[in-house]
């Protein structure tokens, strides 16, 4: 019996959250799209997501999140996509467990997607290779592929060219402040800088680069600031994405356990282990 075989239309499919340990904006493509050059990290911190098969071909959202139309979910767009992309006339209905912040710069909504196109590519038995599930996220956000291609990875471009990374374990203490990030207004800032120089893959080393998004978004976003000065007095702390949310590294669990019991109170953090893989990894091939 393969990993695969395992998920079924009973299981309960995470959408982990990832982490930039990086993230540098190299250069500016004639359309106006970043390039961009990021080491992407899956955390053990996730949304999850259940499915039930539906017989009239529709795709349903069991429980909209509030303030989205379901037609504008990335779940429910996945869906449809893989539908109309492979002529599937099956239908699902999709139960999301929202855990992970919107607009933290975690890539929840990413996330969710690829786990959509990962299961259902599955449940469905569709037989899609992973490379086509990845240039159909891919087309749903810059961040989806990654989650589809499932491992560690130095990614460049606008996040589609990837490539896989070993990372040293870890444990993360990753703090959420109060706000959302709009990753659109970050990009569109005059002062963002557009230049950093490009860097070779296996040029990276764990603490090497920075975040050329966090500069905008602090002075945006003064909680954002409160929350890496705070946690900097533990270690090098750092913004992921666009933002809110950061975070700092550590080699044992308690050391950032010991951070997290000390949070004053109103901030809000956990502590997340640094994943080796993707959770569905074997869903694909």
């Amino acid at each position: 019996m393969t990993k695969a075989s395992l998920w079924n239309w009973q299981s309960v499919f995470p959408a982990p959250a990832k982490l930039n340990l990086f993230l540098h904006v190299v250069g500016r493509r004639a359309g106006g799209y970043h390039l961009l050059q990021t080491l992407f990290r899956f955390i053990d911190y996730s949304d999850s997501l259940c499915f039930a098969p539906r017989a009239d071909g529709a795709v349903t959202l069991r429980q909209p999140l509030p303030g989205v139309p379901p037609e504008s979910d990335l779940t429910v767009r996945a869906a449809r996509l893989l539908q109309a992309e492979t002529g599937c006339r099956k239908g699902v209905e999709i139960s999301l467990d929202k855990r992970l912040p919107m607009g933290g710069g975690l890539g929840g909504g990413s996330s969710d997607a690829a786990t959509v196109l990962l299961a259902l590519n599955h449940l469905w038995q569709l037989g899609l290779p992973r490379q086509r599930l990845q240039e159909i996220g891919l087309t749903l956000g810059a961040d989806v592929p990654v989650f589809i291609f499932g491992r560690n990875a130095f990614a460049e471009g606008v996040g589609e060219a990837l490539q896989p990374v070993a990372v040293p374990p870890l444990w993360y203490v990753v703090l959420e402040p109060p706000v959302q990030v709009p990753t659109a207004t970050i990009f569109a800032a005059p002062e963002l800088k557009r230049d950093s120089a490009p860097m070779q893959a296996s040029d990276w080393k764990p603490g090497v680069g920075m975040n050329d998004l966090q500069t905008v978004a602090v002075s945006r976003f003064p909680v954002v600031a409160e929350y890496l000065h705070w946690l900097a007095a533990f270690g090098e702390a750092r913004m992921t994405g666009s933002g809110a949310c950061v975070f700092s590294g550590f080699a044992q669990q308690e050391a950032a356990v010991a951070v997290v019991r000390k949070l004053p109170a109103g901030m809000h953090g956990r502590v997340a282990a640094g994943l080796d893989c993707h959770p569905l990894l074997d869903l694909a091939n």
